[in-house]
């Protein structure tokens, strides 16, 4: 069974950074797409990134644009969603997820998304 974990949020001073981390486990296909995506209270979910396993091919919401880095370590199954330049407004919880883009929409829908992990809060806050 595919599960995904989180790690690395936490609370942190505005302008500060964090680095989470997405560690995928069990049996995955060769290619296949990680996105990050975060919940505020009382907002809808909304997609942050995507990185591509196999080309490594990434994309950003316009909201992180110049902030925030999606990378990969294949060997260690690990996507990584690198956050500088912390705003207040990006308080929310984070969430990883796969998707092994069917559809081949770029970026994959959230509705492509077939596993999901547990999400890490992070806080941004003086």
């Amino acid at each position: 069974q595919v599960q995904l974990v989180e790690s690395g949020g936490g609370l942190v001073q505005p302008g500060g950074s964090l680095r989470l981390s997405c560690q995928a486990s069990g049996p995955l296909l060769e290619d296949y797409i990680i996105g990050w995506f975060r919940q505020a209270p009382g907002k809808e979910r909304e997609g942050v990134s995507c990185i591509n396993k196999r080309i490594g091919i990434t994309w950003s919401a316009d909201s992180v644009k110049g902030r925030f880095t999606t990378s990969r370590d294949n060997a260690k199954r690990t996507v990584y969603l690198q956050m500088n330049s912390l705003k207040v407004e990006d308080t929310a919880v984070y969430y990883c997820a796969l998707s092994y883009w069917r559809s081949k929409n770029w970026p994959p829908p959230e509705n492509e998304y077939g596993y999901w992990g547990q999400g890490t809060q992070v806080t941004v806050s003086s």
